[in-house]
């Protein structure tokens, strides 16, 4: 399999060649103070943004590449092809009703492989009329934890401590099929999905300050404040699994929705906006830094100067600039939401989760709607949060239940609901 869009050696994206801008942003510190949260439809010049051209040639690309600049690092390159092993496939899982395969996809530029594999999982219904809508995303803890077959690998790469069956930072057998209702890929291919995961460990093992996975092919003197950081790398990543399933026969590339919790949920965002074959992006209980706002004065709720002393790596050092300094930030997380339109986006929270700012994601969206509309549809069709277990389910999503900071089977079977609204 190769991939069509070549890049002669493995680097980063500069702004002008991500975007097709020719201009160049100044430093962090150097940013004019903004009162309130800015206009998504305000170019950075002070000129409105007043038709869907204007926002799509000059607004949008112009917002690509501030959170490139300011917040994520810059997008790296598209690899020259890509070499897709096949690990393992079950034709007859989940009791005949779905097919398990497992696939390693490796990255070649000029003929040299990149040292970071993603093992991708994925899961697809047997009883499908023709090719399907699928779900695709990052997990944080190896595939083998949704699934019971044996055959599935386990990761070797540095793992979190907390998950069952790891040891040393290490994953083991011991953890095998632990944790099945976070991915239950049974309920979604009985509902005509398929799923595809993987571990955002593949990628980048999510510590700081050692090079290894992804950092650990950049160069050492990288650190130049826009240097690409760690939901970046996590969101290439994505974008690399949408390659591939945009081959897969089973597997309908037209409809592809990119689902994940938290600090994932904060990479499928990111993954969305600068990749439009994604048609639909659900990222779950995300807050500071993904569907969260930074700028509140919610003290419940997760700042930006505390994402950056305990996660320095999630964002670039640029990021680091608005701490003490919101107000000189471009924009704010509406504008990321906005980047995705017309698309599909929904955002899923939980009462007890206040730390990722439920209330302020719902502005968001609201936010979000004015670029909706200028393109010629809905955005978000609420004017007040919903109760609890109450699906919103305009373009512009919001869905909040009761409960904690998890991702569950009760939220997937929301993600069905919006996708069946969105999808099919």
């Amino acid at each position: 399999m190769r991939i069509s869009r070549y890049w002669p050696a493995f680097g980063v994206l500069l702004m002008a060649t991500a975007t097709g801008l020719s201009v160049e942003f100044p430093a962090a510190t150097t940013l004019p103070v903004r009162a309130g949260f800015p206009d998504p439809l305000m170019a950075f010049d002070d000129k409105k943004i007043t038709t869907a051209a204007e926002w799509k040639t000059t607004r949008r690309p112009e917002l690509k590449a501030m959170f490139q600049k300011y917040m994520y690092g810059r997008l790296p390159l598209a690899p020259k092809g890509m070499r897709v092993a096949v690990l393992h496939q079950d034709d007859r899982a989940f009791g005949g009703k779905g097919t398990l395969r497992e696939v390693e996809l490796q990255f070649d530029y000029n003929g040299e492989i990149n040292p970071t594999p993603i093992r991708l999982m994925i899961a697809f219904p047997n009883d499908r009329k023709g090719p399907v809508p699928t779900f695709v995303g990052p997990n944080f803890g190896g595939n083998h934890l949704y699934v019971s077959d044996p055959k599935i690998r386990i990761p070797d790469a540095w793992m979190y401590p907390n998950y069952q069956g790891v040891k040393a930072n290490k994953a083991s057998e011991a953890g095998r099929g632990k944790e099945l209702g976070v991915w239950p890929l049974e309920l979604a291919i009985s509902r005509g999905y398929a799923v595809a995961t993987f571990y955002a460990g593949d990628i980048q093992p999510d510590r700081p300050n050692v090079q290894e996975g992804f950092r650990g092919t950049l160069p050492k003197t990288e650190a130049m404040g826009d240097e690409t950081a760690t939901i970046m790398s996590w969101a290439w990543g994505v974008h690399r699994c949408v390659d591939y399933l945009t081959t897969v026969p089973e597997i309908d590339g037209k409809r592809i929705a990119a689902v994940g919790h938290s600090r994932l949920g904060k990479t499928v965002l990111l993954a969305a906006a600068l990749d439009d074959r994604i048609a639909l992006a659900i990222p779950h209980q995300a807050g500071c830094g993904g569907t969260g706002p930074s700028r509140h004065t919610d003290p419940k709720a997760e700042t930006v100067k505390r994402i950056n002393t305990s996660f320095p790596h999630w964002f670039c050092g640029n990021f680091k600039a608005f701490n003490e300094a919101l107000d000189k930030l471009p924009f704010d997380q509406h504008c990321l939401a906005a980047i995705c339109a017309p698309r599909p986006v929904l955002f899923t929270n939980a009462t007890e989760d206040e730390w990722a700012n439920p209330s302020g994601q719902f502005d968001m969206l609201k936010r979000a709607t004015p670029v909706y509309k200028l393109l010629g549809v809905d955005g978000l069709t609420a004017t007040e949060m919903p109760s609890p277990g109450t699906l919103v389910k305009s373009r512009l999503g919001y869905f909040i239940r009761t409960g904690k900071h998890a991702m569950t089977t009760p939220d997937w079977q929301v993600y069905l609901e919006f996708a069946d609204e969105w999808l099919k």
